[in-house]
């Protein structure tokens, strides 16, 4: 056997913090050593950052790159490791991999295949690499081989698949095996979505397996830039074995994950698989000597957490992703905290939630002098002792009600933030609302009605309550949240100016459908978590006896899921609901779903929602509620223009900006609306006459 001991090393950076990310990447290669790794594979891009956008154009974002890259070389002795940056080599800029070895620099490989989908633009900033193409780069007074390179320490083969480059079919690891190679190292900035780590834990194992290597894959980790969040995935694998994985969405700076793999196992591999081509390059191999220490052989078995087996994963990730968004949004940011309008709804209630679980978690992984180590900067977290205290220094809440609210909502408010510790205000803002409404009725010289001016009168009350809120996080020096969902933003069911309005807007990339369902879920069966925290004060967790872990649970919830969604904006006889507004959203997320993500004409996503809802709601509502969405859509997408920076959770995502773009003025979908309706005007016997009722162009 010639056993190495190599390892994963996962990083949560930040763009274009030079010093930030130089020192993490130090004090990552320091721990690497101290657990006695041999080679350490850091994330794609993690000397710059990932997210720099147009920065890449600067030649400042690649001389400050370079210069961090010459203060890191010094602190590799011993080690063998891959670290990330951009790099600019005949007027093009390229997404590089610089493998370093002994305080050496040996040479840059650079990324074949670019991300170009969804969040992903690298084509606007790099140029590919062509496969079995070698040049020499010079930084400083010394040139280095740059290019489609193989490293080969003292016999042992080292490749590159830099993120995307195994995403795609041709992918550069079929080329690595014909030259023979041992290990595969796959620095990534691969953004979170849900479910996708098993998708990469796949194309990590079939690699090992297909090429007979040892692949080590690292990930960034948490938010680095504002909309895309990392999750810190590591794993490494041999001959198609999972040996280790690393804990995913940690609110640590660094992880090391190390493995110990067998290099004569995976030869032996390569040996007995004849019918495979070898093929020699030597222009393409760059050699160095290196001393590999004597390693003694491990039990190693992959394990995912208890969270990622228990059979709720998407609650899980949810809850995990965006409260770790949640909480370097805040640090990255240096804002004193949250504030919150908390109506005692759905939206606002998992807002709450989320910023709750944000400090649970971080205190469950790094404990309560990790989070104000991390969160220094704000003074008045000095003397806190358990996570409740930092809630109530961390999140503001103010219930706005007016005559149309009632007592059902503000007591839902009041129930959860006293649960979880926030700091509850509460105002009316009814003679705000009647003083507009007089000034506007003088000036019209008639009184407003709800039967002629339904809109205005529901929208001034949402308005109205922008200022106060936004005074408030003025005054706290805080980050105002914004509490629309996905479902409201696709049809525009939201108040410009009002409950769009803040600096960030954590659920929009979240369907109402599944945050009702998850709100039910976190009261009754909560979070799984390590059992590290246990205070005799704690509330909230809920021990499991069957294992060392602990659930944690928001029971202030309780009042919010038992009452009907509604904007509670027309009298509170009126029995205001937003599905009879809208239509029901198990429906609307499915209607989304087809004509948005896959793309589809109204009449194809009429005959899939007819197929899906048979027997539950007939042909006249499916006709009804399927026109009305395609209308809503395309007269609003100037609201989701206009929304707050939010996060990115799957494909479904409507943020024009990362991810869904769509004209602000279009043809509404109108001839393709016909063609549905003819379509169902034929259908026996289910044959519709008349035109459906047009559904409400806007809030």
């Amino acid at each position: 056997m010639k056993l190495l001991k190599i390892a994963a090393g996962v990083l949560n950076q930040t763009p274009l913090a030079w010093e930030h990310n130089k020192q993490n990447i130090i004090n990552a290669i320091e721990e690497a050593q101290r657990q006695g790794v041999s080679l350490l594979c850091l994330p794609e891009l993690c000397i710059s950052g990932y997210g720099c956008e147009d920065a890449f154009f600067a030649q400042n974002t690649i001389d400050q790159s370079i210069a961090s890259l010459l203060d890191i070389v010094p602190c590799t002795n011993d080690i063998a490791v891959a670290v990330g940056l951009p790099l600019r080599h005949n007027n093009r800029t390229f997404d590089v991999v610089c493998l370093i070895a002994n305080k050496r620099i040996l040479g840059f490989a650079v990324k074949q295949y670019l991300a170009n989908n969804g969040v992903h633009y690298e084509t606007r900033w790099f140029q590919p690499w062509q496969p079995f193409l070698r040049d020499d780069i010079k930084i400083g007074d010394f040139s280095y081989p740059f290019g489609d390179i193989v490293f080969e320490l003292s016999g042992v083969r080292i490749g590159f698949e830099i993120c995307e480059d195994a995403w795609i079919a041709n992918r550069p690891g079929r080329n690595l095996y014909e030259r023979g190679i041992d290990i595969i190292l796959n620095p990534s900035a691969s953004h979170f979505a849900f479910l996708k780590s098993q998708t990469r834990e796949r194309f990590v194992v079939d690699g090992s397996r297909a090429f007979s290597v040892s692949y080590i894959y690292t990930n960034m980790l948490g938010n680095e830039a504002g909309r895309i969040i990392f999750d810190g995935d590591a794993m490494v694998a041999s001959n198609g074995e999972l040996l280790v994985s690393g804990a995913r969405l940690s609110y640590e700076d660094f992880v090391i994950v190390p493995a110990v793999v067998d290099v004569e196992a995976t030869r032996l591999a390569q040996v007995q698989n004849r019918g495979n081509l070898a093929l020699s390059y030597p222009n393409l191999r760059v050699t160095e000597r290196f001393d590999w220490p004597e390693i003694e052989p491990v039990i190693q078995k992959a394990e995912l957490e208890a969270w990622e087996r228990g059979g709720y994963l998407k609650e899980e990730e949810f809850a995990r992703a965006v409260a770790l968004g949640l909480f370097d949004y805040l640090r990255k940011s240096r804002s004193q905290g949250y504030v919150l309008s908390l109506s005692g709804g759905a939206d606002s209630s998992a807002i709450a939630a989320l910023v709750f679980l944000m400090i649970r978690m971080a205190v469950e992984n790094i404990g309560i002098d990790g989070v104000k180590k991390k969160l220094s900067y704000i003074k008045a977290l000095t003397d806190c002792k358990t996570p409740e205290e930092i809630v109530g220094k961390l999140l503001t809440v103010m219930y706005q009600g007016t005559e149309n609210s009632s007592d059902d909502t503000f007591n839902s408010a009041k129930t959860l933030a006293d649960d979880i510790g926030a700091t509850f205000l509460n105002i009316n803002i009814n003679g705000l609302v009647e003083t507009y409404r007089g000034l506007i009725e003088e000036q019209l010289g008639r009184k407003l009605s709800w039967d002629t001016d339904d809109v205005a009168l529901q929208n001034i009350q949402a308005r109205v309550r922008a200022p106060s809120i936004w005074m408030l996080a003025n005054l706290n020096n805080a980050l105002l949240l914004s509490t629309s969902n996905r479902s409201e933003a696709a049809v525009g069911y939201a108040t410009m100016d009002g409950d769009t309005a803040g600096s960030i807007s954590p659920i929009t990339g979240i369907d109402k459908h599944f945050l009702r369902g998850w709100l039910r879920w976190l009261q009754t069966v909560g979070l799984n978590v390590k059992n590290e925290w246990t205070p005799a004060d704690r509330t909230g967790s809920v021990s499991d006896p069957a294992t060392s872990n602990h659930l944690i649970k928001v029971q202030g919830l309780s009042a919010v899921n038992g009452l009907q969604p509604t904007a509670e904006l027309r009298p509170l006889d009126k029995k205001q609901t937003d599905e009879d507004d809208l239509m029901p959203y198990d429906v609307l997320n499915s209607i989304e779903e087809s004509a948005i993500r896959d793309k589809q004409p109204p009449v194809e996503v009429l005959k899939l929602v007819e197929v899906r809802y048979a027997g539950v709601h007939d042909r006249e509502k499916l006709l009804l509620w399927v026109e009305r969405f395609f209308k809503l859509w395309s007269r609003n997408q100037w609201k989701r223009e206009r929304y707050a920076p939010s996060f990115h959770l799957d494909d479904h995502n409507l943020d024009p900006r990362s991810w869904c773009r769509f004209p602000i003025l279009s043809g509404g979908f109108e001839k393709e609306l016909a063609d549905m309706r003819d379509w169902a005007a034929e259908q026996k016997p289910n044959s519709r006459k008349g035109n459906p009722a047009r559904g409400k162009i806007g809030f």
